[in-house]
């Protein structure tokens, strides 16, 4: 076996219930989302508690996700499982960041706080969405999106998938255009065009908040979304350009793989990293954490 990566979820597959399990038996993890709590009174009841509807909110979705991600990781670790090098998907950046050594984890927790709101109020107003591609190439969406001039390509999820950015009545021109070459486009439920110019507004605040931290380049490696290349020179830089610029997920995982990683466990919620680096990578190990049976399920696999 060659290095082993965890990779952490990024926003859409948040739930009501996530990381409840670790925090029932992993005492490290009950410690960290009790600080958190009081610091953000009612972030346990969005996670635990209600029909979703909170946990929809970004200002809401990346602190409580942070902590979720967060926490599959500390599990994998407290049964002796250490990364070699991590990367996460958008949000994921942040907890990746922060197992990394970049900050401390209750920094950490601010961050996502400070980085959701100024996400959420930059998408104030805006008749925005998301719209993942699917079953075409990547350059062939790529050039079915350039006619318009308020659609973006954002994230490239694997060879056969792009999620789109923009403006909701392009996106859905958009669609039809897909349709039309025999893709399909889903519409994502988010509330932001996230990773585009959209975004823009977000950078400047943000970065403000920032500088109230120290943050300094990760002890294990953090592939940035931004470069897809392992965080170097100033973290904070990296850290802004994400917000409006494409997560480079492809390119990301070909240069985890040509660094000598083949295994690779997804940390958060869900299974869509899974999914995707089997797309990209289909020789490697690709693993999920997400509660205390896919805890088991994995470590079964790695200690093997």
């Amino acid at each position: 076996m060659g290095k082993v990566a965890f990779v952490f979820s990024g926003q859409g597959a948040q739930h009501v219930g996530m990381a409840q399990d670790f925090y029932q038996n992993v005492p490290s993890v009950k410690a960290l989302f009790d600080a958190a709590e009081v610091n953000r009174p009612g972030t346990l009841a969005q996670m635990f508690e209600g029909d979703g509807t909170a946990l929809k909110a970004t200002q809401n979705t990346q602190p409580c996700l942070y902590l979720t991600d967060l926490a599959a990781a500390m599990a994998l670790m407290e049964n002796d499982i250490q990364p070699e090098g991590l990367a996460g998907f958008s949000l994921g950046e942040i907890p990746a960041l922060a197992l990394g050594g970049a900050y401390t984890k209750e920094d950490g927790f601010v961050i996502a706080q400070k980085r959701g709101a100024a996400m959420a109020k930059a998408g104030e107003g805006q008749d925005v969405s998301m719209m993942a591609c699917v079953k075409l190439p990547i350059e062939k969406i790529e050039e079915l999106c350039k006619p318009y001039d308020k659609v973006f390509p954002v994230n490239y999820n694997s060879p056969v998938q792009l999620v789109v950015s923009g403006d909701k009545t392009q996106l859905e021109a958009l669609g039809a255009d897909v349709k039309a070459n025999k893709g399909r486009g889903l519409m994502l439920n988010v509330s932001g065009a996230f990773h585009s110019p959209y975004m823009t507004p977000a950078v400047e605040p943000f970065g403000k908040d920032l500088e109230g931290f120290d943050i300094q380049l990760p002890q294990i490696p953090v592939y940035a979304n931004y470069t897809a290349a392992p965080y170097e020179g100033d973290p904070k830089s990296l850290m802004l350009e994400q917000i409006n610029h494409p997560v480079q997920w492809v390119k990301l995982i070909r240069r985890m793989a040509e660094d000598g990683f083949d295994t690779f466990v997804e940390c958060g919620v869900g299974n869509t990293l899974q999914k995707l680096i089997s797309q990209i990578l289909p020789d490697a190990k690709v693993l999920r954490v997400e509660d205390m049976d896919t805890l088991n399920a994995a470590l079964s696999e790695l200690k093997a």
